[in-house]
């Protein structure tokens, strides 16, 4: 099968998912928190905004601090904190083209090919949604789907749905292994992990 041209690949808006409560983080919000003296999602939006034709960031507080990187903040339309599908849900109604891609605010090492490759399985495999695979396991929240999956996605959260696998399991889905970088998934949950984090990031850091 020829590669499709790549200037007729449909546009890409990009969903940073910042709209949780970090309790694993003491509460705070674990996306302003600093990584190499810079705010994760800095880092996150650093390597994601490239890959993107239109960026959000999906944020249910500090939207000033979060819009101040310069680029239009959705909070969840559900209250009550709802999880990655509820700031999925806001992607999906906001984007301004066909394919959402996400990524969350505290991944900050994220595939800088992670679109090409997840755009390129969900259009050969005439897929719903792609998902990155690493070390053999999904990475749920790195995740590219068609928007016509929104009006469905309303409706399963409006059911009372949150388990993003239940969601997923209606849908034709193409995993994407990305075991050549498997690290690029990690996440910086507890301030433990992102002490070491900072660590490894030192001068001379192991």
């Amino acid at each position: 099968m020829n590669p499709v041209p790549a200037h007729t690949l449909p546009a890409v808006t990009g969903l940073i998912l910042a709209g949780g409560l970090g309790r694993r983080m003491g509460g705070v919000d674990k996306g302003l928190q600093a990584l190499d003296a810079r705010p994760m999602v800095a880092h996150v939006i650093e390597r994601l905004a490239p890959q993107v034709a239109e960026l959000l960031i999906n944020a249910n507080r500090h939207p000033a601090q979060y819009a101040a990187f310069g680029y239009r903040v959705v909070p969840d339309a559900l209250e009550g904190y709802a999880g990655p599908l509820a700031g999925l849900e806001r992607g999906l109604a906001e984007a301004s083209h066909p394919l959402v891609v996400t990524a969350p605010c505290d991944s900050p090492f994220l595939p800088l090919d992670l679109v090409a490759r997840l755009r390129g399985a969900l259009i050969d495999r005439a897929a719903d949604l792609a998902v990155a695979v690493a070390r053999g396991r999904q990475q749920p929240v790195f995740c590219l789907c068609d928007r016509r999956l929104h009006a469905g996605l309303r409706a399963y959260l409006a059911e009372g749905g949150r388990r993003i696998d239940r969601w997923y399991a209606g849908l034709r889905v193409a995993e994407v292994d990305f075991d050549d970088q498997p690290d690029a998934f990690d996440n910086i949950n507890t301030p433990d992990e992102l002490s070491d984090a900072q660590r490894l990031r030192a001068p001379g850091g192991s």
